[in-house]
């Protein structure tokens, strides 16, 4: 009789523990590192890796919330699989729409396995496309047609032409609608 009990003890330990974490909420200053870029809190606002210098002048990372909401996402953190999958890092310190002008990057954010398979960061980089007046669903699609037109579309489109050193979009600014995902 001591071993059924014993069992039953274990089934609602485990389940008190199994709902607990099902109604734990993200708070980005909470995640670690690792998992801070690409996740988004429970309140809906993403996750932003920044730095910030220690005592000893070293410098630290710690996740904040951003101000930029996510509609129908709260409570996200980003797979491993996507984040492969996207060529994104999570060890970026914010995220910028500088990376839309790398061909590799947007190879790999238009390919299949990132763009129908990931809409976090999907929803990420059209606003940043959007913020510099690129609707991403033509970029990616250009992309797959003629890379270097793609480079060409997104360049003329005033993204490149900001002065060396100025502050490029960061997922800290105001966000467009949501994609059409």
């Amino acid at each position: 009789m001591a071993s059924s009990s014993s069992k039953l003890t274990l089934v609602l330990l485990l389940s008190s523990l199994f709902l607990h974490a099902t109604l734990a909420e993200i708070v980005c200053e909470e995640l670690p590192k690792d998992l801070c870029a690409f996740s988004i809190a429970s309140s809906g606002k993403r996750c932003s890796l920044e730095t910030y210098a220690n005592q000893s002048g070293g410098v630290e990372y710690q996740c904040r919330t951003s101000e930029v909401i996510v509609e129908r996402m709260g409570g996200y953190i980003e797979t491993d699989e996507c984040v492969r999958a996207c060529g994104v890092d999570r060890d970026a310190v914010g995220i910028s729409s500088d990376a839309l002008l790398e061909p590799q990057f947007t190879a790999k954010l238009c390919s299949p396995a990132c763009y129908r398979r990931c809409p976090n960061i999907i929803d990420l980089y059209y606003n940043l496309a959007a913020g510099e007046g690129v609707f991403l669903p033509d970029l990616c699609e250009v992309q797959q047609t003629n890379p270097h037109r793609a480079m060409m579309a997104l360049m003329s489109s005033g993204a490149a032409a900001s002065p060396a050193g100025s502050e490029s979009s960061d997922i800290t600014a105001v966000a467009p609608a949501m994609s059409p995902m």
